[in-house]
């Protein structure tokens, strides 16, 4: 029999595999190479670092993880000693949309300007970037592309350069994978070019942010919104304080994007290993979707997105314990994110 190890905190995961495979479940903290041992399979998330240290002495042939994001997993290692690598992407991109276009709507009170009234830049064009684009445009923003690699794949018609993006647009969200070209991104010549008064927003990850080169221009800047933070869960105070909205690394953490990852790492690895009853399974949480009854009418998509996720009061949890930051990122209480076809948008 198959032995898979994943980490416990991957829900709607305990009992899938059990009629096919050993399965053990540990914290991420606790995946270890002496847990690896006689292992098939692991299935994880971004706390597990998954390299040559971990992987040299296991048996390991199939590495999953249940997030967007794969920068955790050393892809030159596995590719070099036969390791496939599957990443859920795409998983949680309602949700992440919905995020940031709920946290402009909060800003607004900070910056006193409307969503309708700016200019949105998406840095990074991909399963997310599409979906805050195209929620964003429904919300009457102007809307900006940069994605260099989609660019030079399908032509520069769509996209603007970084540098005209930061002049323009009074809003800027990433949404970039973590690689060599994208730490540190947003550092002191992304800041320099920015426009006064921005709105800055981060959910991709804490290290695409040069958090000294914020804190320096903090002042020029109409509103900062993280859910990412170099150096997690140990988030750095000054920051946080530099932060109007702040939030555990939660944009994607909905009910809808959980179930997604979990299909579709179940389905990856019955795939990979064959296992027939489980190619088409599909994870479903017992709480059914809570309809949110919002009168048609000028302001219902804006209600309906403010109602559906009060993001204030993720910051207020944050603010008040930051050192529980993992465990309010574990432990969060999965939000119900609207269809696309309840907020109008043809998707």
């Amino acid at each position: 029999m198959m032995k898979i190890v994943a980490d416990e905190n991957i829900p709607l995961l305990q009992g899938v595999f059990e009629p096919y495979a050993e399965v053990v479940y540990a914290p991420a903290g606790a995946i270890s190479p002496t847990l690896l041992k006689g292992a098939d399979a692991l299935l994880i998330r971004t706390r597990t670092r998954c390299d040559a240290k971990l992987l040299a002495h296991s048996p390991v042939r199939f590495v999953a993880t249940a997030t967007v994001g794969a920068d955790h997993i050393d892809s030159d290692y596995c590719r070099q000693n036969g390791i496939a690598v599957f990443s859920a992407a795409g998983c949680n991109a309602a949700a992440v949309a919905q995020y940031v276009v709920t946290a402009l709507l909060a800003a607004e009170t900070l910056t006193g300007k409307k969503v309708q009234e700016r200019t949105l830049g998406i840095i990074g064009a991909g399963n997310i970037g599409r979906l805050v684009s195209a929620l964003a445009a429904h919300m009457g923003m102007r809307v900006l592309l940069n994605d260099p690699p989609r660019a030079a794949r399908e032509g520069t018609a769509g996209f603007v350069e970084l540098e005209e993006l930061l002049q323009r647009a009074d809003s800027v969200t990433l949404h970039v994978p973590l690689s060599g070209c994208t730490r540190n991104l947003a550092g002191d010549a992304f800041f320099e070019r920015l426009q006064c008064g921005a709105v800055f927003i981060n959910t991709s990850r804490g290290e695409v942010t040069d958090e000294a080169a914020l804190l320096r221009h903090r002042k020029k800047l109409g509103a900062v919104i993280l859910d990412v933070w170099q150096n997690e869960p140990h988030i750095h105070p000054a920051t946080l304080a530099a932060a109007d909205i702040a939030t555990p690394h939660i944009a994607g953490y909905s009910i809808q994007g959980k179930s997604n990852a979990t299909t579709m790492v179940v389905r990856a690895l019955a795939t990979f290993f064959d296992i027939g009853a489980l190619k088409n399974f599909t994870a479903t949480f017992a709480t059914g979707k809570t309809h949110i009854d919002i009168p048609c009418g000028e302001n219902r998509l804006r209600t309906l997105l403010t109602a559906a996720y009060p993001i204030l009061e993720d910051d207020k949890l944050l603010r008040a314990q930051p050192q529980n930051f993992e465990q309010l990122r574990n432990k969060y209480p999965l939000r119900n994110t609207p269809e696309w076809e309840e907020l109008g948008i043809k998707n």
